[in-house]
């Protein structure tokens, strides 16, 4: 599927669902990962996650349209169209949205740190990807002094 294709089924979910049509744009975007999609206020957009799509498919998505049209209608009546608000769980309780999506599986990849600190008052220890100055930095639960070891990785052959 492709941006065409979203907007037409946004386009139409919305005469369906709501009564009310969809005048601005919807679109994919491959960057969201912790939601499923977003409303703007200023621009009236609507992006959906590429990544929901892709791994829980149309019905999944189908909701999470709803859950964003119901933003838009609401905030174009002026009325509640924020999460809290009585007006937008009512209508997406009508519609049959879904307040939350689904968590994306994480990333087949741990981070690889590089650079290990230890405060030497309490022992905890922090992991960085970059090498930092400890000298301008101290222990966040104790405030005490760190020290910094640079952690070894089996080489590549």
């Amino acid at each position: 599927m492709d941006d065409g294709q979203l907007q037409e089924w946004v386009e139409q979910i919305s005469l369906q669902a709501f009564g009310w049509p969809f005048r601005h744009r919807a679109r994919f975007n491959r960057r969201l990962r912790a939601t499923g999609g977003r409303y703007f206020t200023k621009s009236h957009d609507i992006e959906i996650s590429w990544h929901q799509w892709e791994t829980y498919g149309r019905d999944d998505v189908e909701k999470i349209i709803k859950h964003e049209l119901c933003h838009y209608h609401l905030h174009l009546q002026r009325r509640g169209y924020q999460h809290r608000d009585a007006d937008f769980k009512l209508l997406l309780k009508q519609v049959g949205g879904t307040r939350f999506c689904r968590a994306l599986p994480q990333r087949k990849e741990p981070a690889s740190y590089k650079y290990k600190l230890k405060c030497v008052a309490c022992g905890t220890e922090y992991y960085r990807k970059r090498k930092m100055d400890v000298r301008k930095y101290s222990c966040g639960k104790c405030r005490g002094k760190l020290e910094l070891y640079m952690l070894d990785f089996p080489k590549r052959s």
